[in-house]
């Protein structure tokens, strides 16, 4: 490869390969592909209107599971072992390898489903900060309990039926095996070698040059950093990573873990925002190997966690990972910088359609415009569309110090509903995330109603 760049090089407009450390592997960059024309398969919308509760969901409360066990009726997180599971802890062992080119070795491991939350119809990103950091502790406890016998514990989450999701409610699962898988292994050697080296770990050093770089990161905060990897493959594809040494969950401190939950809620509200629909993804945490290698030196280990999303053009177009990335290399057809330069789009769309909708002629010859029902609406849309934009670019607490600038305009409208807005933010997102979040879901249910009930019920 060249050492000096050609000065007509365009990584939006020109192929060019880029190493991934992790994985000692080379990515093939297209971003021109981009351009094409899209007549394949469309894939069918996510489910919108899903039961809080599903008499028939076998992770719901108080459900009967297909092994006959009942679910108590849990307000939190709930673990439970798999039904189904991959792996066993008493497997038997496939006994002695009687040539080179068939070999086999015992398998054995737990496999657990985690529940995050009793109701089906919230996501992490929709749910309170509180009770993320809930998921972020039992976490932790897996982690500690089931390591100290297993060498690896893999966290991991399905969303969304393309990513073969077969139960909407809101779950992850923890599969701890006796050996080391093989993602994790190659992972360990990259880092080691890179350790060794360089005399720090790879993670660690990558995340405070992306910090100062700016170009790939997505969301950050004090102790926190997610980017789109210079190396993705996957369109959307985001690093999360603790800004200090950290080797495993169970190393975070409190205030690190009540920040993980804050800056997951705020990256997976970016991702729904994006293509305005609950985001698909597969998730799951790599850190240092726990059992036998707790004892082991394992400093060149940073924690961090990958989220794969399939999508590509649109919420119904997704990547497709076949031809010749599955015979010959990776690639992907947008560059990283390209991603993280994405407006990412509020849910702006739907409220400009309710907004349509409102007939403004009649505000405007009603006698008493200021205690009009739909001039109150009319304008509590415009304000939940400017708290909307400053949700999406600043932490929520540049959103609550602006509360105090439109307090007083909701006083003069004389609408109930600022209370209801208000706690919601206060909440730390509150049950349905952002304010635009909030009116969205709910504005084709409440046009034909008075304005203080579109807030009502979502605390």
């Amino acid at each position: 490869m060249s050492k000096k760049q050609d000065a007509r090089f365009d990584p939006k407009e020109h192929q060019h390969l880029r190493y991934n450390p992790l994985r000692d592997s080379w990515i093939l960059v297209s971003a021109h592909r981009m351009k094409r024309p899209w007549a394949g398969q469309v894939e069918k919308p996510p489910e919108e209107q899903i039961p809080r509760y599903d008499p028939r969901n076998p992770l719901c409360p108080g459900n009967t599971r297909a092994n006959g066990e009942v679910n108590p009726d849990y307000e939190s997180t709930f673990v439970f072992d798999n039904d189904f599971p991959a792996l066993q802890p008493d497997a038997p062992d496939p006994g002695a390898d009687q040539h080179p080119l068939f070999q086999s070795k015992a398998a054995r491991g737990v496999c657990k489903v985690m529940c995050f939350h009793p109701w089906s119809d919230v996501t992490l990103p929709l749910m309170k900060k509180e009770e993320v950091v809930k998921v972020i502790e039992k976490w932790v406890e897996l982690v500690e309990e089931i390591g100290i016998t297993y060498p690896w514990v893999q966290i991991f989450e399905n969303k969304g039926a393309v990513m073969g999701c077969s139960n909407p409610h809101p779950h992850c699962q923890v599969w701890a095996s006796n050996f080391l898988p093989n993602e994790p292994a190659l992972s360990d050697r990259c880092q080691r070698k890179y350790y060794e080296k360089h005399g720090e770990p790879l993670l660690l050093e990558y995340a405070k040059q992306e910090a100062e770089k700016k170009e790939r990161v997505v969301v950050e905060s004090s102790d926190w950093l997610a980017v789109v990897p210079y190396w993705a493959t996957w369109p959307y594809q985001m690093l999360l990573l603790p800004r200090r040494h950290v080797l495993r969950l169970n190393d975070l401190t409190t205030e690190e873990r009540e920040g993980l939950a804050d800056i997951m809620k705020r990256l997976l509200t970016k991702y729904d925002n994006l293509f305005e629909v609950s985001f698909p993804y597969s998730m799951g945490w790599h850190g240092a190997p726990t059992g036998p290698h707790l004892k082991e030196n394992n400093s060149h280990w940073q924690l961090h966690a990958h989220y794969y999303p399939p999508l590509l053009r649109s919420a119904t177009v997704k990547k497709f990972m076949v031809g010749y990335e599955m015979l010959a290399q990776e690639q992907r057809d947008l560059t990283p910088e390209q991603v993280n330069n994405i407006t990412y789009t509020p849910y702006t769309t739907k409220l400009r359609t309710a907004l349509v909708n409102i007939s403004l002629s009649k505000c405007l010859v009603t006698a008493n415009p200021v205690h009009s029902s739909q001039y109150n609406l009319f304008l509590s849309v415009v304000i939940v569309l400017i708290l909307q934009c400053i949700w999406d670019y600043c932490h929520v607490g540049n959103v609550l110090s602006c509360w105090g600038l439109f307090h007083s305009v909701f006083e003069y409208t004389n609408l109930n509903s600022c209370c209801y807005l208000s706690a919601n933010l206060q909440m730390s997102y509150g049950h349905c995330g952002s304010p635009g979040q909030i009116y969205a879901k709910h504005a084709g249910t409440h046009l034909t109603k008075q304005t203080n009930t579109i807030f009502c019920g979502f605390i």
